[in-house]
């Protein structure tokens, strides 16, 4: 029998403004670090929902943030100094020279932090989280993974600082692992400015499904201008849903034919691909006398008992694809045996990646030696470990690998659709695509990018990754969430 986790929220740590606010902003990158959250088992099934802490146990393992992709580290750190920081802001705000504005922007949204990022659809289409106010960059200073009212400094590899022209400003909403400052493709997005005159706004709406369910519920009044990480297990439902508006982009030529080919019409453009696979922490393991699994069906063995972690395919991306592998292996009428099975042996089930990877995973500091992550998360331990590593201290399950393909589109309705369309064209470019698999730790699209050599000895690249036709995903992957929801967490 599995037991039911709650995250336990220390009295002491703040969580920023109230739930009530659409978005937290912020100036001041600095906050607190305090230690990992305690968990009170109950009753049934392993769940861990919405932590409540500002949690990062990755710091005292990493100089830098925990793979897949450069997720927003700093939102947990954060958010204790958010109430004190947001009348400093207004207070900044109302001397502003507009004159001088950088970019870009960032913004989280409310449920974006803290969180994981993720959360149900139903929490996702709650009037406070529906549509919230954006606001433009109007001023230089200081910012992070959280938001600012004030835009955010972006310094080119030159040095110089990206200043805004007269193209006006496009926001781009992405989930919670893309990189907001201090990166290689933070500096690609000032360059674009730079080149165009055209600031960008960064949006982060949370996990990849927590973001499209809000998509949804403003498609044609969208928040945004142009929308990133749809992957291909969601992009049907994008589509059906009228988000995108279709754009054929310019140079998409140097994307392959097995990409474009998912969006036929042009509704959106692929952007990047990878796989969503099993890790394991190679130390902690052979600490236990334990080999890694080699399979999905080890994964349900009681020598495996209470070691995995993974995400609510309502609201995760990876937690989907993780369900769509499992239905891949096991067919229709079989993977519900299994999850019962995976039950059983008691799985834990948490909202999204970032909770799942630095909370839960051993390698991060929980009690969780397997999770639901990404093949390229191994070199993101390589390059960004404090000491200087010869080999990845994390190793994928190839066979559990399920192919993900990301897309980024024009929202319906945008009052910019010209530099909407710009900046997409941007997002595929050579430049663009070539900080990818370092700042995101994902495959760029674009064939004329040289990958990093660390990234191609260390990322894990199956001979062949699992992965369900497009149509059959469509008709049923409402009908799957609700079969799993009732399975695993009743």
């Amino acid at each position: 029998m599995t037991t039911r986790h709650a995250a336990v929220t220390a009295a002491a740590e703040p969580r920023g403004p109230s739930a009530t606010d659409d978005r937290t902003r912020t100036t001041n990158p600095a906050g607190p670090t305090p230690g990992p959250p305690a968990d009170t088992p109950t009753s049934g099934a392993h769940r861990t929902m919405d932590p409540t802490t500002t949690t990062d146990p990755r710091r005292t393992t990493h100089a830098s943030p925990p793979p897949h992709r450069r997720r927003a580290t700093h939102h947990r750190s954060r958010l204790a100094v958010l109430a004190t920081v947001a009348a400093l802001v207004a207070a900044a705000c109302s001397d502003a020279d507009t004159d001088t504005a950088d970019a870009p922007t960032v913004t989280v949204e409310e449920g974006a932090a803290g969180t994981g990022g993720a959360t149900t659809d139903t929490a996702a289409a709650s009037p406070d989280s529906s549509s919230p106010d954006v606001t433009s960059a109007t001023d230089a200073g200081g910012g992070d993974d959280t938001a600012v009212a004030d835009s955010v400094e972006a310094t080119a590899p030159s040095g110089g600082t990206a200043t805004s022209g007269d193209g006006g400003t496009v926001t781009l909403v992405t989930y919670e692992s893309f990189p907001t400052e201090g990166t290689d493709l933070n500096a690609s997005l000032a360059e674009f400015t730079e080149a165009t005159g055209i600031d960008v706004e960064i949006l982060v709406a949370g996990d990849a499904g927590t973001m499209l369910s809000k998509a949804e519920l403003t498609a044609g009044n969208p928040e945004g201008d142009v929308m990133w990480g749809i992957d291909n297990s969601l992009i049907s439902r994008a589509i059906d849903s009228g988000v995108f508006e279709p754009y054929v982009a310019d140079g998409l030529d140097a994307v392959p034919s097995r990409f474009v080919d998912l969006v036929p019409e042009g509704e959106a453009t692929p952007v990047d691909f990878g796989d969503v696979c099993v890790n394991y922490d190679i130390a902690a393991l052979d600490e236990a006398g334990i080999e890694p699994p080699s399979s999905l069906d080890d994964l349900a063995d009681p020598a495996y008992a209470d070691l995995l972690v993974v995400q609510d395919p309502a609201s995760s991306s990876p937690g989907l694809a993780f369900l769509l592998a499992t239905v891949d292996e096991y067919g229709v009428d079989g993977w519900q045996d299994y999850w019962s099975r995976l039950r059983d042996n008691g799985v834990e089930v948490v909202d999204g990646w970032t909770q799942a990877y630095y909370d839960r995973f051993s390698y991060a500091g929980g009690d969780r030696p397997l999770v639901v992550s990404y093949g390229s998360s191994p070199p993101f331990e390589v390059v960004f470990a404090e000491e200087e590593l010869d080999a990845a201290p994390t190793g994928v399950v190839e066979s559990t690998c399920y192919r993900q393909v990301e897309f980024a589109g024009v929202l319906a309705g945008t009052d910019r659709p010209d530099e909407a369309r710009r900046l997409v064209d941007h997002l595929i470019s050579t430049s663009f695509q070539a900080t990818l698999p370092l700042d995101v730790f994902v495959f760029p699209v674009n064939e004329g990018v040289e990958l990093d050599p660390v990234f191609v000895e260390f990322a894990v690249i199956p001979d062949s990754s699992r992965g369900l036709d497009p149509a059959e995903v469509d008709a049923n992957r409402e009908t799957w969430i609700d079969e799993w929801t009732d399975l695993v967490v009743g």
